[in-house]
């Protein structure tokens, strides 16, 4: 049994798992959060009191901590007692807060993939290139770390190994689709950090296809899909995390990923790439001042929390899954559909983010009574995905399957 929790970041998905472990912290203990900013650490506490969330009196303290330096991670970490580090930071951090669990022994839980700042859609498959290189360091150390637990990658990680369990004796192909029908009523902005966003898209788009990696450019590859509740909706095949472990640890020929975007984003996008306003390597303005295009771009647009407030309409994110079942051909849609207002009165946060953080606290949920308490690094499919399924769904994130039989809740 593991508890007190340390949160690492302070932007919109690290509220939401405030939230959600101050609702739990019965099972979770002692709650801390951390950053570079210890203003913005306490202005999530505050949330989580001006919301009454603790389910308990308990203790939630806030910290300064610059992740990037493992030492002063592992210090804290030591500080706090914490056994769960649930790290919500930037994507460049991953390596450094994940060395500070392996030397403490504190279980490591993150919901997107480590970047190098100076790199740009490293070779596939992008885990090998850091975090599974830490695999055997967390074995010895008897540390857990499960990897990308957040919706996208984490969630549609799970439904893959749901439908290899349960509902297909061969999986062909997997087509995981992430929907955002809602609307911010800004001109123009990103759901999280633009700095990360934008690179996301700014190199190739890696996909499995006929057990082999094939490269595509952004939105050179659309198709329409009709789903569930947000109705038909057009995306772009892209590259993202959960292609990069589903690829080697579930022997799927094919997998790809599915992204929605509207007309202005393309076009703000394709004109800022175009520019080199999206480039992360520095220039130097007529001044004689270094800056880096993308900082510039980033420090420019609406932060992703501020939002949640008028953000309305919902997001539907799931698996498309065909193969064969019985000897004939199977086809489901496992899914997912969130409402961004309803995120908003529960937490204060808008969809995108609610559904990236509530899925790590239920990975921490489960490691603090064993049942994810691996004593090893795992990604998602690795790991038994029904527990979790429960977990979400008692959390706010219910799970659907549509197939020939109909539309219905996933029964645990």
């Amino acid at each position: 049994m593991k508890r007190n929790v340390l949160i690492i970041g302070a932007g919109g998905v690290a509220q939401v798992v405030a939230h959600k472990c101050a609702q739990n912290n019965d099972r979770l203990g002692d709650l801390h959060i951390a950053s570079r900013t210890l203003a913005k650490c306490q202005a999530v506490i505050d949330s989580v009191e001006a919301k009454r969330a603790m389910k308990v009196p308990g203790l939630f303290q806030a910290h300064a901590v610059d992740a990037m330096d493992s030492g002063a991670v592992a210090e804290l970490i030591r500080k706090t007692g914490a056994q769960i580090v649930l790290n919500l930071g930037s994507a460049f951090v991953n390596m450094t807060v994940l060395d500070a669990c392996i030397e403490t022994g504190a279980a490591y839980v993150d919901t997107a993939i480590h970047e190098d700042p100076a790199k740009i859609c490293e070779s596939p498959p992008w885990y090998a290139n850091y975090e599974w290189k830490k695999r055997a360091a967390c074995a010895k150390a008897g540390v857990t770390a499960i990897l990308g637990a957040g919706f996208d990658p984490g969630v549609v990680n799970a439904y893959a190994r749901l439908a290899a369990d349960d509902y297909f004796d061969r999986i062909d192909e997997i087509d995981i689709i992430d929907i955002n029908a809602g609307s911010h009523g800004r001109w123009f902005a990103t759901n999280f950090d633009p700095e990360i966003n934008f690179r996301e898209f700014t190199g190739q788009v890696w996909s499995w296809q006929g057990g082999k990696w094939v490269s595509n450019q952004m939105f050179e590859v659309g198709q329409e899909w009709d789903l569930p509740v947000v109705g038909k909706q057009k995306a772009y095949l892209t590259g993202h995390d959960e292609i990069h472990s589903l690829s080697q640890t579930l022997k799927v020929p094919s997998i790809r990923f599915w992204m929605g975007f509207g007309d202005r984003y393309i076009q703000v996008f394709t004109v800022l790439k175009n520019l080199g306003l999206l480039s992360e390597k520095p220039v130097k303005t007529a001044e004689g001042l270094e800056v880096v295009p993308l900082k510039v771009v980033k420090a420019c647009l609406p932060d992703p929390a501020s939002l949640a407030p008028d953000y309305t309409g919902k997001t539907c994110i799931g698996d498309l899954v065909k193969g064969e079942k019985d000897g004939k051909p199977a086809e489901l849609f496992i899914y997912n559909v969130a409402d961004h207002a309803d995120a908003f009165a529960e937490v204060g946060s808008q969809g995108i983010s609610y559904t990236a953080g509530v899925p790590a606290v239920a990975a921490a949920l489960l490691i603090a009574d064993g049942s994810w308490d691996a004593g090893a690094m795992k990604n998602v499919e690795e790991l038994p995905p029904k527990p979790f399924l429960k977990t979400l769904d008692q959390l706010g994130l219910a799970t659907r399957l549509r197939d020939a039989a109909g539309d219905r809740p996933l029964n645990i």
